[in-house]
């Protein structure tokens, strides 16, 4: 065969499979119309009863704290009053956002825990913003919430009785509370008042009384965390500190609300955590400026004494020459005793103070030391803000509590070397003085004695105005808080319901309307190991040949062919006829009597059936047929001719010695060229009887009679019968039923053939639905 032949016979095999497998289900057209119709029902019926929910989303920008504090003042950078929280790792901000404490914040402020319902039908609609009456919750006990929740005694209907009272009527309780509205109603678990939602116009029926309303009252944590499961928060940008935040709800005016007030209580909370430095640091300053002002009441009037015990009056027109060269070593004694005491004023706040935030460059030029206090104040308000929602054991606030101690012993000792340090210069200063001193010997005591209180009176007049002058910036600071999340789209709606999707729904019916039946059909055709039509058989029998597929008959309709009537019964016989004729050409010549047998593996599968039908279509085609009851142990052959039950047969044909077998064939009122054999009594000894040589003279008679004979035999599986008698057959009928006969009884047949058991067999197909015929079409034809 050459390559275009063979091309084209491929792709010729390949249509003729496909319109084969498009067959096999087109014929289960009405499992798949039912199929698609069901489950678009059930898609139309959820699409109806199915809650429709919506997305609204917000996007905000992270403020970058430090890079604002210019635009408020450069002195605000000397006390890091405007540090805030740190955005070097936006993970923690998108964890903040999504954690449950803001949520419940944001549950709290906006009573979210508090549903509206439709007080009648089976489906009650939720109400939200549009509830015929709101209540307003005093106080709530959430344990005595989640006992009532476990009785389902947390809800209640709100009634109208009157024009300003009401009914409240406790779910699966007898309660029943009569109020005016306005006034608190005590429960076990809440307190509230209930005023009417005057600004809905549906709030009213047609005869002018407001609708029942049912309250649900469910915790706040439970609450909480079905917004957080639908709460979706991400960065826009990875490069960037712009976060977009989006909530999915049925109530589109809900979600936006939501998202709102979540911002709202994150820029609360950040302002809180800046705002606890500021405070900290005031309440410093005015603990240091009670201390120097009275430290300098007191050098003032020291000053005051002196002057009038040594009567003197402007000492420093006097001694300005004398003292103009130490002017400098006296700024830098000025300086050191400042740092000293700043420094000796942190040590004593840091001893008395272990856990209180530090005041932040407040004067002390050492940078590593402003370092530490910066970082010690970050992990005290990360220790703080954790202590909110967890306890002193937890195994995080354990850490940072190290944290602080090991930088608290360093920042103390850090402290500590600075005071040495700062003691060491005033110590060289001082011995530096004295040198100079001994220069101006001529100076009278009193002159010095006088600027040493001097000096201590500009010491303090320093510091009390530094420390005046940062109160006032931290006042500024605490005044001018701004929010840490800039808002940049406040909270909208994406439009239409984002779910259920009516058109994806309705396609996926279809779908599953689709692949059901399939399914189905594949199982049933997977877990079915019966026959059910011509491919099986044709798959399982690789050596034998199909001769023909009997139809299945209707109740309505007759199992017999009548001469002359085509019907589907009709030209399938006359189709085997054919097929069994031509069989029978290549092994006896035409004048020759045949001998047909009919068999099949198990009882019921239509051997009677076949043998009468197709002796009444050979009958039909002008030949002598005669049809044998050859089965003594199941006789059914009497059943197609009227008061033949009790009629003698083979059985006594081969008992009695004395009988010829012309005595036991009867006319039939089916054909008038078409006798029967009956089987007669069924004998205790079957198999010897059908061993007897009378067997072989009575099929040598017949033959000189009949054109045809016919043998309605035993099944194969059963007994022997059939194999003890088969060695007279010139072709062997092998009957399968669809539904009934076993796929591997097919291979059983082939080793029946090849073991020469059974001589030229040919397979039948009884019992054939129209839907799994093959020749279902053509036996219409010309009708």
């Amino acid at each position: 065969m050459s390559k275009e032949n063979y091309d084209l016979y491929s792709e010729e095999s390949e249509g003729i499979e496909f319109k084969a497998i498009l067959d096999r289900y087109l014929r289960y057209w009405p499992w798949f119309a039912i199929g698609v119709g069901v489950c678009l029902f059930l898609s139309v019926v959820y699409l109806s009863i199915s809650k429709s929910t919506y997305k609204a989303v917000a996007t905000i920008i992270i403020d970058d704290e430090k890079s604002k504090s210019s635009s408020v003042g450069s002195a605000f950078s000397d006390l890091s009053l405007l540090s805030g929280l740190s955005t070097s790792s936006i993970e923690n901000e998108l964890g903040l956002l999504r954690s449950k404490r803001l949520m419940h914040n944001t549950v709290r402020a906006l009573d979210l825990n508090v549903h509206y319902k439709e007080a009648n039908g089976i489906l009650k609609k939720e109400y939200y913003m549009n509830s015929p009456y709101i209540i307003r919750i005093a106080s709530l006990d959430s344990d005595l919430l989640n006992k009532a929740m476990k009785l389902e005694v947390n809800k209640f209907t709100i009634n109208y009785i009157g024009e300003k009272d009401v009914e409240i009527k406790i779910e699966n309780s007898d309660t029943i509370i009569t109020n005016k509205i306005g006034e608190i109603v005590d429960l076990e678990f809440i307190k509230f008042f209930v005023e009417p939602n005057e600004n809905m116009d549906f709030s009213v029926d047609d005869d002018g009384k407001f609708k029942s309303v049912l309250v649900l009252i469910s915790g706040v944590e439970g609450t909480a965390s079905s917004l957080n499961s639908n709460l979706n928060v991400s960065l826009v940008n990875k490069n960037s500190t712009m976060i977009q935040l989006g909530l999915t709800n049925e109530f589109p005016t809900k979600a936006k609300n939501v998202l709102n007030q979540l911002i709202f209580e994150y820029n609360q909370e950040a302002i809180e955590d800046k705002d606890l430095i500021a405070r900290n640091t005031a309440f410093f300053i005015d603990e240091r400026l009670a201390i120097i002002n009275s430290e300098l009441d007191s050098v003032e009037t020291g000053k005051e004494q002196f002057k009038e015990s040594n009567l003197l009056t402007n000492i420093e027109t006097e001694s300005q020459l004398i003292v103009q060269n130490v002017s400098d070593y006296k700024n830098e004694q000025q300086r050191i005793g400042t740092e000293l005491e700043l420094t000796n004023a942190l040590i004593k706040h840091l001893r008395n103070n272990k856990t209180s935030l530090l005041p932040a460059n407040i004067g002390i030029e050492d940078s590593g030391l402003g370092g530490l206090i910066e970082e010690f104040n970050s992990i005290v308000l990360e220790r703080n803000r954790l202590l909110k929602s967890a306890s002193n054991q937890n195994p995080v606030v354990v850490g940072l509590n190290n944290q602080i101690d090991q930088i608290r012993d360093n920042v103390m000792a850090s402290l500590i070397g600075m005071r040495s340090s700062l003691n060491i210069k005033k110590n060289n200063l001082d011995r530096q003085s004295g040198v100079l001193a001994s220069q101006i010997s001529d100076v009278p005591a009193q002159e010095r004695a006088y600027r040493g209180i001097e000096r201590q009176q500009n010491i303090k007049e320093a510091l009390y105005l530094f420390l005046l002058q940062k109160r006032e910036e931290n006042s500024l600071s605490l005044a001018a808080s701004a929010p840490k999340a800039k808002i940049v789209d406040e909270a909208y709606s994406l439009g239409g319901p984002i779910s259920p999707r009516p058109k994806l729904i309705l396609l996926g019916g279809l779908f599953l309307g689709l692949v059901f039946p399939f399914l189905i059909i594949n199982a049933i055709s997977l877990l079915n190991d019966k026959l059910q039509n011509s491919e099986d058989v044709k798959k399982e029998a690789k050596d034998l040949t199909l001769l023909s597929e009997l139809p299945h008959i209707l109740p309505q309709q007759t199992a017999v062919v009548e001469p002359n009537i085509r019907t589907v019964l009709s030209e399938s016989f006359n189709i085997l006829a054919s097929n069994v004729q031509h069989m029978l050409e290549n092994t006896l010549s035409e004048e020759t009597s045949k001998c047909i047998f009919v068999t099949s593996s198990l009882k019921g599968e239509g051997k009677t059936f076949t043998s009468v039908n197709l002796g009444i279509t050979l009958a039909s085609e002008g030949n002598k047929v005669i049809v044998i009851g050859g089965d003594l142990r199941n006789p059914q052959l009497q059943r197609y001719q009227k008061n033949a039950d009790h009629l003698n047969g083979l059985s006594t044909y081969l008992n009695d010695t004395s009988l010829i077998v012309q005595d036991y064939i009867k006319d039939t009122d089916l054909h008038s060229n078409l006798k029967f054999m009956y089987t007669g009594a069924i004998p205790a000894n079957p198999s010897q009887l059908l061993k007897s040589l009378k067997m072989r003279q009575m099929f040598d008679e017949l033959k000189k009679d009949f054109d045809y004979v016919i043998i309605d035999t035993a099944p194969v599986l059963q007994v022997a019968d059939t194999y003890i008698i088969n060695k007279y057959a010139d072709v062997t009928l092998y009957l399968l039923r669809a539904s009934v006969t076993k796929k591997n009884f097919v291979g059983l047949v082939e080793e029946m053939v090849k073991s020469k058991k059974l001589k030229n067999v040919g397979l039948v197909l009884n019992d054939v639905k129209l839907k799994d015929s093959s020749y279902g079409y053509g036996y219409d034809y010309g009708s």
